[in-house]
């Protein structure tokens, strides 16, 4: 690990020993496993994850969540939430992630409490500020540590301090929720996010490492890399007919790519 990078990372340590205690919100995903690891490296048996089970994130991350908690030590809570029953999310406007972040976490902070944890820390990072990121104001409004941006961590920072440190989550794809596939103004299903799970699965399994399947009505827009469409080329047979049981009636892929946030070039 570089000088400036043991540098944040001692940073990032010391912001979460003035925590004393605190339940880190943690889907699995690169920029929250980084935060455990160092909350427990902080605060020892005073931490715990707590992972939402949740409509609009898929079974696999689940997974991934709970192996981590287990390989690490750390004690894990499951919260059960429905996203498509909070009122104006299945909507989908375009505060959408306000109205899922302040609920989700509400519900965080509630078993936190129950557990004699004082703070609730999630993991954004500084690189998120820079998007339309209307659930960080639910995050704000709620008292919730970002410990990762008071660190002054960027994502390039997260992954190369969490391959120094050996997390093989260093190299995962990011992620977002499902629900983040539609247009703003398109009603969330759960038949949709049922064909959007399966459709990314699809090409996950494939070897396609970092995807999004964007839905159009019923038409779907496949966000990869660029050197990975031949991938997608090469088995767009395969694709498009699996795309039809699915429930799709097209498919087509996005020139441009993957991109963070595509859904917001509209707003």
């Amino acid at each position: 690990m570089t000088e400036e990078l043991s540098e944040k990372y001692e940073k990032l340590l010391d912001c979460l020993r003035s925590l004393e205690s605190a339940a880190v919100a943690f889907s699995g995903g690169v920029d929250s496993a980084l935060l455990l690891y160092a909350a427990k490296e902080a605060l020892n048996e005073h931490v715990a994850a707590i992972t939402a089970k949740s409509t609009v994130f898929p079974e696999r991350e689940l997974k991934s969540a709970r192996e981590f908690c287990e390989r690490q030590n750390i004690p894990h809570f499951v919260i059960e939430v429905n996203e498509l029953e909070i009122e104006g999310f299945r909507q989908n406007p375009p505060n959408r992630c306000y109205i899922c972040k302040k609920h989700l976490f509400s519900e965080i902070i509630k078993t936190a409490r129950e557990n004699n944890l004082k703070h609730v820390a999630e993991g954004s990072n500084l690189d998120d500020e820079g998007d339309y990121r209307p659930g960080l104001l639910a995050i704000k409004e709620l008292s919730v540590r970002s410990p990762l941006r008071e660190a002054g961590l960027r994502k390039s920072d997260v992954r190369a301090i969490s391959k120094a440190l050996g997390l093989p989550e260093w190299g995962k794809p990011s992620f977002a929720c499902l629900a983040t596939r539609f247009p703003y103004g398109d009603e969330i299903t759960e038949d949709k996010l049922s064909m959007i799970d399966r459709a990314e699965q699809l090409l996950l399994d494939m070897g396609i490492t970092q995807v999004r399947v964007r839905v159009h009505g019923k038409t779907a827009r496949i966000e990869a890399l660029p050197e990975e469409f031949q991938i997608i080329l090469a088995k767009r047979e395969e694709i498009y007919q699996k795309f039809k049981e699915f429930g799709f009636d097209y498919a087509a892929l996005d020139l441009l790519g993957y991109r963070t946030g595509s859904m917001n070039e509209r707003l």
